[in-house]
């Protein structure tokens, strides 16, 4: 009889609340679908996969860990956005003021709608993330795998923005 206690309190308080997940997002139960725009690429300086590469990931994520549907229009939630900055800066300076190392990173401007929920809407909201590299490299040597490593940490962050409220 205890244990037909424990197991009833148990399933209860991991089904009270019904918006939580395992895996970390907090969508509420009638949000049923999203869309997924075009992340646009408007920074100076040109990578031509990376809005398709961010884009794509972020599709992924989002079919991987939310039960949501993907559609292309009117989604219940809706991301829009665009990479407005791909900057290099160096990172550490050698005694001779030689760059050691310098640091990629892409910069994001997205904006949240939620239509069941407007107060968990956000516009223009700016992501970052970076990657460094040692200066005896080239960007171009580097780029592919640095932008791989900047996605995961941008995709990161804005799924965690948009439906895990973190």
């Amino acid at each position: 009889m205890k244990r037909i206690l424990i197991i009833i309190a148990a399933a209860v308080c991991l089904s009270s609340c019904g918006i939580y997940s395992f895996s970390g997002t907090s969508i509420q139960p009638d949000v049923q679908t999203i869309t997924i725009n075009f992340i646009e690429y408007k920074a100076q300086r040109v990578n031509p996969s990376l809005s398709n590469d961010l884009t794509e990931a972020l599709k992924e994520r989002f079919r991987k860990m939310t039960r949501l549907e993907q559609v292309e229009m009117d989604g219940d939630m809706e991301i829009t956005g665009s990479i407005v900055g791909y900057d290099v800066a160096a990172s550490s300076v050698t005694a001779n003021e030689i760059a050691a190392s310098n640091r990629l990173t892409v910069t994001v401007s997205l904006s949240f709608q939620d239509r069941k929920y407007p107060e968990e809407d956000f516009e223009n909201k700016s992501f970052s993330a970076y990657s460094e590299y040692n200066s005896e490299n080239s960007l171009d040597a580097v780029e592919s795998s640095l932008c791989q490593e900047i996605v995961d940490k941008l995709v990161e962050d804005i799924f965690n923005a948009c439906v895990a409220q973190w």
